[in-house]
This record gives structure tokens, sequence and C-alpha cells, in this order.
């Protein structure tokens, strides 16, 4: 974990989890010990009365992939495990009324979706990382990640952050507000209908966000009460153990209308109250006013817009902060100690934006790196102390290059079954365990391993635009070739395909990724009983 990152966290956790003896916290077994959890005062409780602190992160899932981010970056039980040794008790797992109102969405395959994104890269790594996701149905491969965190004692609010799939938020996009054009009322109370009812027996799923940030110039307190009630009954309806919790308006920054009113709901002690907070929205000047006014102002304008509620006896989760954790920006780092001073003094209960290091596609942009995330880019820090990898995935048929423990042969095989490569600065692809490289014979022949990896015939370059051609030297005659398959689905050599842009060309045989991976390498006696 990087620098930055670490004192950042150590200072989120000395600040923020104060406790009295009787909390759980991050360092509890979740789904163990709390159960079903309900509402005390401003206190959120277990079945024992004891409080419960929730430390959460948020993982975003509701992007047009409409999948949680990094599965092809790293294996999900390993992201899980992150998770819970960076001390976090719970996830806040957002996700589109889409992916339960419109079966042409949940249906599609993790693979369908990316792919049908152009996100080839993302497809493969999923296909390397998480192969028993890859051809799961996107509700499937969600269902899958909370199941996962289960294991983990990792506790889980499902956020509904917008109608269709993509980046949140702004003022104009159509998912703003009650009756927006992509906000259909009706479908929305489907939706968290179906989802309350489709984990009322996940155990680790202990509430439910109704909607993220609602804003834009439709918004008004009439409605909020009116649709935020009937929300909250038709989860409730479906699903009475989870709590329910309710966002404000302007981008969740105020829940002042409920100073003189509150709600009005059938049932008690499953209420909670969420708001957010970032420096780049909470009106101070954090870069060039006096830090000590302004944290005063913006400490103050907090109470008024959202604290209040603590001392009317109501529980507030604040559902998203967050800043650069690189640090390169001086407001987000003098807004971070005001914020943690509140925030330990309040007690709160919440959840950093954001858990990923980087997205599928965020705006149109491929591998979007996400400043705010405790993660990097390539979601690294903290997953494993095992060393990364490589694995040669073909795409066309879906499996790895492995060696045959029989006959020691190259070939193809299930993913499930990997084997751990090392691509070298020199080009050569070695096998991590014998340091055997990969050895080209003739064209058209199979290719082979051996010991002589200085040989022109060991070194292989990605060539083309689509850097998934394998090139190297014949050492009998000179000539360059591919790596490729035969109708038998044997690795060989062929001449390389659709090298000059004449028009449509078939060459997908040709393609070999090479993609990082983590996963657990098996030990050598594992793999020769999977053979």
């Amino acid at each position: 974990m990087n620098p930055r990152s670490s004192s950042f966290l150590v200072l989120l956790y000395l600040s923020l989890l104060l406790f009295s003896p009787n909390t759980i916290t991050g360092t509890s077994h979740a789904t163990e010990e709390v159960g079903v959890l309900s509402t005390s005062s401003r206190w959120i409780v277990d079945q024992n009365g004891r409080r419960v602190k929730l430390a959460c992160a948020n993982w975003a899932a509701h992007l047009e992939p409409v999948m949680a981010e990094g599965l092809d970056k790293h294996p999900v039980d390993d992201i899980a495990g992150a998770v819970r040794s960076m001390g976090f008790n719970c996830v806040r797992l957002t996700w589109p009324v889409y992916l339960a109102t419109k079966a042409s969405i949940a249906s599609l395959t993790v693979n369908e979706s990316l792919r049908r994104l152009g996100l080839v890269d993302s497809a493969d790594g999923v296909a390397v990382n998480n192969p028993q996701i890859l051809n799961r149905t996107l509700m499937e491969a969600f269902k899958d990640v909370v199941s996962t965190l289960e294991c983990h004692n990792i506790m889980v609010i499902l956020d509904n952050q917008i109608s269709t799939p993509g980046w949140c938020c702004s003022k104009l996009d159509g998912n703003g507000f009650f009756g927006d054009e992509y906000f259909d009322t009706d479908e929305w109370i489907e939706s968290l209908k179906i989802m309350a009812a489709t984990f009322n027996s996940s155990s680790n799923v202990i509430g439910m966000s109704l909607r993220n940030e609602l804003r834009g110039p439709r918004q008004n307190v009439a409605d909020w009460y009116r649709y935020m009630q009937m929300g909250a009954e038709a989860v409730h309806s479906m699903n009475p153990t989870a709590l329910v919790i309710l966002s404000g308006l302007d981008y969740d920054k105020t829940l002042t209308f409920l100073y003189d009113k509150q709600v009005e709901l059938t049932f008690k002690g499953k209420l909670v109250f969420e708001l957010h907070w970032y420096g780049f929205s909470d009106g101070g000047d954090w870069e060039n006013g006096n830090i000590n006014v302004v944290c005063g102002n913006v400490s103050k304008n907090m109470l008024v817009k959202g604290g209040f509620l603590l001392e009317q006896g109501w529980p507030l989760f604040l559902s998203e902060f967050g800043v650069d954790i690189k640090g390169n920006n001086p407001g987000d780092n003098h807004f971070l100690s005001c914020f943690l001073s509140v925030a330990a003094e309040l007690d709160l209960d919440w959840a950093i934006w954001a858990l990923q290091g980087s997205y599928y596609i965020r705006e149109g942009q491929p591998n979007f790196d996400e400043t705010y995330g405790v993660l990097s880019w390539d979601w690294r820090p903290g997953l494993s102390n095992r060393s990364p990898y490589n694995v040669i995935f073909h795409p066309l048929t879906g499996l790895c290059v492995l060696q045959n423990k029989m006959n020691r042969k190259p070939v193809l095989g299930s993913c499930a079954k990997y084997e751990a490569w090392n691509y070298t600065s020199g080009h050569n692809l070695v096998l991590k365990d014998s340091g055997l490289c990969l050895n080209a014979e003739a064209e058209d022949n199979k290719v082979k391993f051996g010991t002589n990896c200085e040989s022109s015939s060991s070194k292989w370059e990605l060539i083309t635009d689509s850097q998934m051609l394998l090139s190297t030297k014949i050492n009998s005659n000179g000539s360059i070739v591919c790596l490729d398959i035969n109708p038998d689905n044997n690795l060989i050599t062929s001449s390389c395909k659709c090298l000059v842009e004449e028009g449509p060309c078939s060459g997908e045989s040709q393609w070999f990724k090479i993609v990082y991976s983590y996963r657990e390498e098996s030990s050598y006696f594992s793999k020769l009983l999977s053979v």
C-alpha cells in the first residue's frame, strides 16, 4: 500500500473508531455477532442492544457494465479479503434500477456485458481472475459478490445509485428526481421490492439505501415525503429485517426539512437517514481560506443540514465522504482533518468513497483512474502477499496456455487450472515454476518447452495495435511467425495474420492476451490431479 493511503487509513481509524465498550466495530466478525439490526434512538444496534458502528467502503456496481468494479484485476475473494483486512466491516454496494427491472440487462452474462461495450481487456481479465463469474448473468454475479462478502463476515448495504447504468450524478442526467425522464417511480418501487426480496435470505445484507443523491430542478419536499415513504414501505414489506436508509435533497447534502416534520411509516426501529459530505461541495474555500474559519463554518453547516437528527434521536449514516487519496489536493487535505474531527466527535457511522481504484469504463473512458479510491488503479495495495504473475489467455476459445502435466507439452486448457508465467523484459515466456521457455520449432509445427531462452525462437514480441499477436523468429530460416492454434486446438506457429490494412480479415485464432493475476497458485500435486 502506498504511504499516502497507509497514513490515511491509520488516521481514519484512529479518529473514527472511537467507541464505547458495548460497540461492535470493524474488528468484530460482523455476521457472526451482529445478526438482525435495528435502531435505538440515534444508534444502530444488534439483537442484544449493543451498538453496531458501520465502517464501510463504497463499492460501485452501477456503471454501464452493471457489475462490481475490479473483477478483471483480482479474484473477488481477494478483494473481499482486502476489505476486511483494511478494517472495514461493511460495503455499500451500488446498483442501478435496470439491473432489477430490465431482463435484457440482468440476463446478460458478464462476458457479454463487457464485450458489448468494447471492453475486451476487461473481459479477458475477468476470464483469468474470476473465471467462475465470466459466464454468470449480471444478477448472478451481483449475488456472488454479496455472498463472497458474507464469507468474509462483511455486512452489505444495497444502495440504489441510479436508474440507467452509468456514472452518477448530474442535475440534468434524467435520473435525479422522481418523475425525471429515466426515474419512473413505479419502476423504482418495483426494483426496491425485487432487490429486497432477492436478498431477504442473505444474512449479511443489513440494509437498503433507497436512492442516491436526489437532485435537479424537479426536486421538492412534498414529493420527497410521498415517494420516500412509499419506497420505505416497499422494502419493509419484502424484507422486514433490513434497515431502511433515506437520503436527502441537493445531492444528499440537506435534510433540513425534517426539522419540523418526520416521515410517517407503519414500522419502527428500522429507519436510518444518510448524508454526504465532500470538501468540493460543502461551500468551504479549503484551498484559499483561513482553515480555522472554514472548518468552523462547514462544521456548523453540517449540523444544520443533517447533524441535528442525532439530537432528535435518529441514526445518521454519513454514507459518502472522500478525498484524493494521493494527497495531491491541498483543499482535500485540509478538509479531511476537519471532517475527521467532526466525525469522531459525533461518533458517526460512515462509508468512504470509494473502495475501487479504477473503473472498467467511466464517462466513456476505459480503465478510468479513481483518485478517491483506497485501492490503487490496478487494485494491488493490500490485496495479497502473493507476487503477481502472468496468465496467457486465448479469447477465441476462452482457454489458457498450460503445461500438460503428463507429457510436459504446451496445451490449451481451462483457465481454472491456469499456469503461472513470467513475460520477461527480454520477451521470453517463462513458466514460473520450472523456468522453461516457450519455443517455436517451424511454421505450422507445434510449439514446445525448452531450456534455451536465448535463441530468437524463444523471444515473443507483442505486435499490431491489438497487442495480442505473439510473434517470434524461426531459427532455421529467420521467418517471422505468430503463435496460433490449429483446428484441433493444438498450439502451433503460423504466418502472422491481418498485419496490413487490407479490409476485413479473420485472425482471432492468433489472439493471445497476457494478463496479470494474483490468484493463489495451486500446488503441483493439485494441478496434476486436475489434468
